[in-house]
């Protein structure tokens, strides 16, 4: 999202992290942006039983955990790397003075802020009101066209696990298996060597 060369000239670093790291932890001090460099990270909370909700994936090219940094709160997630990553980091103040002295990065930030609020707005009403069929089309049509920007029917694969699929939804693992075979048969998705195309 931010060109790499101008987060290094305000003192960004770039970290490695190994499948399973935890970047930070929910109810911490918010006090880096992070942009994924390479790999995968996983925003997510566990509920009182264990059962993991995942906020949010992010990949090469994009940021994570940013909300806090002008709220001035903290994480209200973890951040795990969900494969070994290689993410920049840039404290919390120099991240301000870069936005600050760069207008149209500062523009681009909230723009992809709102895209986000704009998703969670959805998928909190999903959640709590539609059927699973539909929250699964509603969250990898979004997947597809705001973040892979596609459209063309089957040209999206689904590169999410179903578990992830639950995760995502709060669905159980064996309803997403049962809603995307309904969803295949109604032509909505395609399996192929089982992989998920929308």
């Amino acid at each position: 999202m931010i060109q790499e060369n101008l987060l290094l000239d305000f003192g960004a670093k770039k970290n490695m992290y190994n499948k399973g790291d935890q970047l930070f932890r929910e109810g911490e001090n918010a006090l880096n942006y992070y942009q994924v460099v390479s790999g995968e990270v996983k925003m997510n909370n566990f509920n009182l039983d264990g059962k993991e909700f995942i906020q949010g994936i992010f990949s090469a090219g994009e940021s994570f955990g940013e909300p806090p940094l002008f709220a001035n709160v903290k994480y209200p997630a973890n951040a795990e790397a969900i494969s070994d990553c290689e993410i920049i980091q840039l404290h919390k103040k120099k991240f301000l003075e870069l936005l600050t002295s760069n207008p149209a990065v500062h523009l681009e930030v909230t723009q992809t802020l709102a895209k986000r609020l704009f998703y969670k707005a959805i998928m909190a009403s999903e959640i709590s009101s539609q059927e699973p069929e539909h929250r699964i089309l509603r969250i990898l049509d979004y997947l597809k066209k705001h973040v892979h920007k596609q459209e063309e029917k089957f040209s999206f694969k689904v590169d999410l696990t179903r578990q992830q699929i639950a995760d995502l939804t709060g669905l159980r693992v064996e309803t997403v298996i049962r809603a995307t075979k309904s969803l295949e048969k109604k032509g909505e998705l395609k399996i192929l060597n089982r992989k998920v195309y929308r």
